[in-house]
C-alpha cells in the first residue's frame, strides 16, 4: 500500500495525518500505525490522525497512539487537524467536528493559532500535590519544583504502569508554578515517553492549578513552546468553556510504501 501523508506539529507534539475521507487507509492495521510512527524504521510521530467524513460535522477525528493503538482524544493533534483541514480546502471561519469524546468546535485565530473547544469537566480527585482528572484523556497531575532537574520518564513511567493505572494507562503530568502561569512536562500513555508538549495534559494542568471561580486564561509553558487554556470555572471541581490555544504547524508531506 503506498501512504500519502502529511506532518504537522503542535508546540513539538507531532503527528502523521492521512487524508481518509475516500476510505482508503480504514484497513490500516496496529503494526503498521506502529511502523508509520517509528521514529528509526518508519516517519516517526507522537501519533497518527485520520480526516474522515461525518454527518452534520466538517469531518471526523480518528486518532492513534504511536504504539498502534486507537487512542482517546488528543488536543494538539486536534488543533493540527484543524489546520490540516483549512490546507485540504475545507476552508471555513468556525469548525465543528467529531473526535472519540464527542463534539467539538473550533476556529483559525488572526495570530495563526487555533482555538480548540474541550469537553466540560466535572470532578477532580484531589489527593493534595496530586490531582487526577479527565479532559478527553485521563491525566495524573503532580505539583513538583526544579522540574528541570526531574527524571520525567522514568518517574512518569512507574506512575504510569504501577497497579492502579497499569491497565487502562494515565497521562503523568508534573507540573511547577510560574509568576506568570505554569509549566508543564508529561509522560504520555501509548506514546510510553516524555513528549514535548500534550494538549489535554496542558488542559488538565491548567484546570487543576485554578484557584478562584470565573473565567481566566492561564499560560502553559511546555518543552516546545507555550499553549494557552481559557475556560470558566463554575466551582471547585466544575469547568466549562474550556478552550485550548496554541500553533498548528505544517512540517512536510510525502509517500510512503508499506
Amino acid at each position: 500500500m503506498r501512504i500519502h501523508f502529511s506532518k504537522y506539529h503542535g508546540t513539538g507534539n507531532d503527528f502523521i495525518i492521512l487524508d481518509n475521507r475516500s476510505g482508503e487507509y480504514s484497513s490500516l492495521s496496529t503494526s503498521q500505525v506502529n511502523f508509520l510512527c517509528d521514529r528509526k524504521f518508519g516517519i516517526g510521530a507522537d501519533g497518527l490522525m485520520m480526516l474522515e467524513n461525518a454527518k452534520d460535522f466538517d469531518f471526523r477525528m480518528r486518532y492513534f497512539n504511536a504504539d498502534g493503538n486507537e487512542g482517546s482524544m488528543c488536543g494538539n493533534g486536534g488543533r493540527c487537524l484543524i489546520q490540516f483541514a483549512k490546507d485540504k480546502g475545507i476552508v471555513k471561519s468556525d469548525y465543528s467536528f467529531i473526535a472519540s469524546d464527542g463534539p467539538h468546535e473550533a476556529s483559525i485565530l488572526s495570530n495563526g493559532w487555533i482555538k480548540l473547544k474541550m469537553q466540560d469537566v466535572i470532578g477532580i480527585e484531589d489527593q493534595g500535590i496530586i490531582k487526577i482528572l479527565n479532559t478527553g484523556s485521563p491525566h495524573y497531575i503532580q505539583y513538583v519544583e526544579n522540574l528541570d532537574q526531574l527524571d520525567v520518564y522514568h518517574q512518569g513511567r512507574a506512575i504510569r504502569y504501577n497497579e492502579e493505572y497499569k491497565a487502562e494507562g494515565i497521562n503523568v503530568n508534573f507540573v511547577e508554578r510560574l509568576k506568570d502561569g505554569i509549566r508543564i512536562r508529561t509522560y504520555e500513555r501509548g506514546v510510553e515517553n516524555e513528549t514535548l508538549s500534550c494538549g489535554t495534559g496542558a488542559t488538565a494542568a491548567a484546570l487543576a492549578s485554578a484557584d478562584k471561580n470565573g473565567t481566566q486564561t492561564t499560560l502553559v509553558k511546555v518543552q516546545g513552546g507555550e499553549l494557552k487554556i481559557e475556560f470558566e470555572r463554575i466551582s471547585k471541581n466544575e469547568f466549562k468553556n474550556i478552550w485550548l490555544m496554541g500553533p498548528a504547524q505544517f512540517v512536510f508531506t510525502g509517500t510512503i510504501e508499506i
